[in-house]
């Protein structure tokens, strides 16, 4: 996992150091940015900051963007390393600085300072480095006036950009963009992730993040955002035994598509056959079970299951309320999708029942509008695992799992925008009830199946229909180490 803190967390963490009155804190990030810079200066490893290679010539010097708070100095410092070690550094202090003794230590170090004209012309020049320091977690999102224009030549210009904490202009506790803000190739940050680091689309700015270590205590259980890696799909996904069979590895079953959505039924019964159910039962309309048909695999008709898959494709289903509660009251792991997300009313649901929404739909079940989900989408998401007692998979750009009573959200690895499409989150709740029915608890389902789909994607980019992407899952399985060949 990847952690990520709030800005009031990392305050409080900062705070609490004894190394914060010293000035210790700010000289170890000084040494990480100095440290970070050096590496792509001296031409190291350029892993650590992606896509850097200049387009001509080898890098020409530095330039610091100097806010006036802490994060300002930090550049400064982190600069007066870089010149001590012989490096040619230049700084723009574009709304001055605040630390006298930064700026002094900066000079004296041979660091020349710049006004913004002339930190535009050098933008405008020869291939170099860019350090970010102007704004960190304490500021407002967007910039405006001079760090704007600063940020739009960063961005447009033949240099690299290396961030400190974050790149200015974002906000550190959302993904969203707002406003003119840096994109970065790399940024290095301080004791831990900051919530932008890891949600879109603001991620993506940051380039590759490095968390140094500076002293501050960031206990993991008390992080807000838990982000899943491969390693962590890796360890969750169920691989069976030699002496498993269909039963052991689990029955699904699953009431999904109507007589206008049809193709709901084969396509949640796809994302379950190529993400391994051991057994499907469909047993949906006919409607969906002559579409069903075309797959051999799929067995039609009532019978043992492990787990439910409801709702896909339902419609304005009559009987929607009356099918839901009698597939609840059997007790089992149960995936609500869709259109049976509706049919819960205000039922609180046992600890096995996993939610999948969109944001429209859990704005519906909270009987407030899409736009407020999307503005405040974690703690719209808590508010539906709380009341109802589900676990919940936002569905989104950013997949956020909530379960009930829980203040940590865990994010499933992040996918393109590719399977933004009709019939994606069919197969997807397809993929939930196959690892629910193998006894994956609801949150792990939810995060593995979403990150499987979204590593998919990314390997396979391209309009692929969801019905055809779902088919690499296997090969995404095997090529990334998951499981065995």
């Amino acid at each position: 996992m990847r952690y990520a803190w709030s800005v009031a967390q990392i305050r409080a963490a900062e705070q609490a150091s004894p190394k914060l009155a010293t000035g210790e804190l700010m000289q170890r990030a000084a040494d990480a940015v100095a440290k970070a810079a050096t590496t792509y200066l001296r031409g190291g490893d350029r892993d650590h900051l992606p896509g850097t290679q200049p387009a001509a010539g080898s890098p020409t010097g530095t330039l610091i963007l100097v806010g006036p708070g802490n994060n300002g100095a930090d550049g400064l410092w982190a600069g007066q390393r870089l010149a001590t070690a012989g490096e040619r550094v230049r700084a723009c202090a574009v709304l001055g600085t605040s630390d006298e003794a930064a700026g002094s230590a900066f000079t004296e170090a041979g660091g020349e300072f710049l006004d913004v004209d002339a930190a535009l012309q050098w933008i405008a020049g020869a291939p170099g480095l860019i350090i970010d320091a102007m704004f960190g977690i304490g500021a407002r999102p967007g910039l405006q006036g001079d760090p704007a224009r600063l940020a739009e030549a960063a961005n447009a210009g033949a240099q690299v950009v290396l961030a400190v904490d974050l790149p200015s202009g974002l906000d550190a506790d959302t993904g969203e963009l707002t406003g003119t803000s840096i994109r970065a190739n790399s940024t290095v940050t301080f004791g831990g992730y900051r919530q932008c680091h890891l949600l879109g689309p603001a991620g993506p700015h940051c380039g590759a993040v490095e968390v140094a270590g500076i002293g501050i205590d960031l206990p993991p259980a008390a992080a807000t955002l838990a982000a899943w890696t491969q390693a962590d799909l890796a360890n969750s996904w169920p691989v069976p035994g030699p002496s498993d069979n269909k039963y052991s590895r689990g029955v699904l079953g699953i009431d999904t598509g109507s007589q206008r959505y049809p193709g709901a039924a084969v396509l949640s019964c796809i994302g379950a056959t190529w993400s391994g159910a051991g057994m499907i039962r469909y047993v949906g309309r006919a409607d969906g079970a002559e579409i069903v048909r075309a797959l051999p695999n799929v067995t039609l008709g009532e019978g043992r299951v492990q787990a439910w898959l409801l709702g896909s494709g339902w419609g304005d289903r009559t009987d929607a309320e009356e099918r839901v509660g009698q597939i609840l009251d059997q007790q089992l792991p149960t995936v609500i999708d869709a259109d049976a997300l509706s049919a819960l009313g205000q039922r609180r649901v046992h600890r096995g029942v996993l939610l999948t929404p969109h944001a429209g739909e859990l704005a519906r079940l909270l009987d407030s509008d899409r736009r407020s989900v999307e503005q405040d989408p974690i703690a719209a998401g808590r508010a539906v695992a709380d009341r109802t007692g589900a676990t919940v998979l936002l569905k989104g750009a950013n997949q956020y799992v909530f379960t009930p009573d829980a203040d940590q959200v865990h994010l499933a690895i992040p996918g393109p925008a590719w399977t933004g499409q009709a019939g994606s989150g069919d197969v997807l709740a397809g993929v939930c009830g196959t690892l629910l029915a193998a006894g994956l608890d609801p949150a792990a389902a939810a995060a593995a199946a979403a990150s499987l789909q979204a590593i998919t994607a990314a390997a396979h980019p391209g309009p692929y229909p969801p019905q055809d992407l779902a088919r690499f899952f296997p090969e995404t399985l095997t090529r990334r180490g998951i499981i065995d060949r």
